[in-house]
């Protein structure tokens, strides 16, 4: 796999997870509460965790990437076409 692929897919699934993370960070934060009150050690270890989990899936397959293609190119593998099996 070409070296700029493999950077395209990084920056993306950073991005992602990032998003990710700033969205679970959010809807951690209680309403009503004064921001000396939130468990920030809580919210950030669950942010943390939902940035793993992002980028974990995003290695099976991003979709800002050449077509939602995986890091290792094992998504797209090629596969015989079913008309070429039959000729056979």
């Amino acid at each position: 796999m070409d070296i700029n692929k493999i950077r395209e897919w990084a920056i993306a699934a950073g991005v992602r997870a990032f998003k990710t993370a700033a969205q679970t960070a959010v809807a951690m934060i209680p309403v009503g509460v004064g921001i000396s009150e939130v468990g920030w050690v809580n919210v950030l270890g669950t942010a943390a965790l939902a940035a793993l989990v992002s980028i974990l899936t995003s290695i099976a397959g991003i979709p800002e990437v050449e077509g939602g293609a995986c890091v290792f190119g094992l998504c797209k593998a090629e596969q015989p076409d079913e008309a070429d099996e039959m000729v056979e």
